[in-house]
């Protein structure tokens, strides 16, 4: 009896689950920052974020395959101060047809009470990485910041903060004419299933389900949806 393609993507699915839990096992480098060998003719997409979108990069790819050369960064994104200083390094000087990227939870992270990055200085910054991303001449895609529980976390977050930071980049994306891949509403209705317990980070079915949507928005840049 054949596979159908969506039977082959749940199998590759399952399977990258194993192998991320092996990686784990054996302290192997995680699968997100392995090198990507361009399959020639295919767009080249790069995908730019926090510890989040490393979680999602790996389903993206499997999504994507035969469809994009799908990359990320190299490591963790973190604030926009940290996108800022690393974004030329990050782009490097190859083409990109789809840029898909989010700061935020670094951004608004407390330390010793006071933002990491406060809200202004954030927008400021945010609209530095917008002006040097549209040089680019790639297809541009804002993905909002996921939310964080109702529960203590280290370091701590407030849900509040969650929601002015969004709104602050909604409006630089809007002025922009940038889509948003509305990462956020997506995933809050569904917390208490897909988000590990008083943390920010997601299970497996929660990166896969993330991963999922930022695949469909890549498709729909680039006309392939």
């Amino acid at each position: 009896m054949s596979i159908t393609g969506a039977d082959d993507s749940a199998l590759m699915l399952r399977s990258l689950a194993i192998f991320f839990f092996a990686a784990i096992c054996v302290g192997q480098t995680n699968p997100a920052f392995r090198e990507i060998q361009d399959v020639p003719g295919l767009p080249r997409v790069l995908l730019i974020g926090d510890s989040i979108s490393i979680g999602y990069t790996e389903p993206v790819r499997v999504e994507l395959t035969n469809k994009a050369n799908v990359h990320r960064i190299p490591e963790n994104g973190a604030a926009t101060i940290v996108g800022v200083k690393n974004l030329d390094k990050w782009l490097g000087t190859l083409k990109w047809d789809v840029i898909h990227f989010n700061f935020g939870l670094h951004d608004l992270r407390l330390d010793d009470g006071k933002h990491q990055v406060p809200l202004p200085d954030y927008e400021t910054n945010l609209r530095t990485i917008v002006q040097r991303l549209q040089k680019t001449g790639a297809r541009l895609i804002w993905a909002t910041t996921t939310p964080v529980p109702d529960a203590e976390v280290k370091p701590p977050r407030r849900s509040a903060d969650v929601i002015a930071y969004n709104a602050a980049a909604a409006r630089i994306m809007t002025e922009s004419g940038i889509p948003i891949d509305d990462l956020y509403e997506l995933i809050k209705p569904r917390l208490g299933e897909l988000q590990l317990p008083a943390n920010v980070h997601y299970t497996l079915p929660g990166y896969n389900v993330l991963g999922h949507q930022v695949a469909e928005s890549v498709l729909r840049a680039l006309d392939l949806h």
